[in-house]
């Protein structure tokens, strides 16, 4: 017997109905990875348009070759350093939680992302591991503050040692005390601060020699 294409049709609207209600949305995603660990997710909150904007402002796109990011979450920076990166760069993404890392590879189809489940401080050997040599910029959300004893410390001087001089460390949190855990690995920190986000943020820009003219 032959199936109408009416029938067909609405077969279809009820199956993706059902895809829908399985896949998680980045909110409940996001929200779920806090709730499972709010140690190193850090806000219940995305970051918002206004703090992605002033923290990727002084990136020199165009000498980019290799981005890290630290904690992507869902994807809220990701999505806008990838719409910045040039064609022949890399993003390497950098998670502890596989369900985000697992995430950003279903819903972000681009050939230059690098989704990786593993520890920041073990940025040098995932670099290496895919020889993309040093890296121009490195972006953090990472609660610096609540982390483990010695972590902190264990990712801030790894990120110094693969940023290439004149590169720098791009990091935003919602304690000043992070300051403490980078400015012994970098020659010049710049600070700001962002109120349109929640909860309001502490910017800081550590460079690795001077920036890039």
């Amino acid at each position: 017997m032959s199936t109408s294409p009416a029938r067909t049709l609405k077969g279809s609207r009820r199956l993706q109905r059902r895809h829908d209600r399985r896949s998680p949305s980045p909110q409940w995603q996001f929200l779920r990875g806090f709730l499972k660990n709010p140690v190193m997710v850090g806000s219940i909150i995305p970051s918002s348009k206004v703090l992605i904007e002033k923290m990727l402002g002084p990136v020199d796109w165009a000498n980019t070759r290799v981005f890290v990011e630290y904690g992507p979450g869902v994807g809220t920076f990701t999505r806008p350093v990838l719409d910045r990166l040039g064609a022949d760069a890399t993003l390497v993404t950098i998670d502890t939680n596989p369900d985000f890392t697992r995430y950003l590879k279903e819903a972000i189809d681009d050939p230059r992302l690098v989704a990786v489940h593993g520890s920041a401080a073990d940025v040098e050997k995932i670099l290496a591991e895919r020889n993309l040599g040093s890296a121009d910029y490195v972006l953090s959300g990472l609660p610096f503050s609540t982390l483990p004893p010695g972590v902190g410390e264990d990712i801030a001087e790894a990120t110094a040692n693969v940023i290439r001089p004149g590169g720098a460390f791009l990091v935003y949190q919602f304690s000043p005390k992070v300051r403490q855990f980078i400015a012994p690995y970098f020659d010049r920190l710049v600070r700001g601060f962002e109120w349109i986000n929640v909860p309001p943020a502490v910017l800081f820009w550590a460079y690795k020699g001077e920036p890039a003219a």
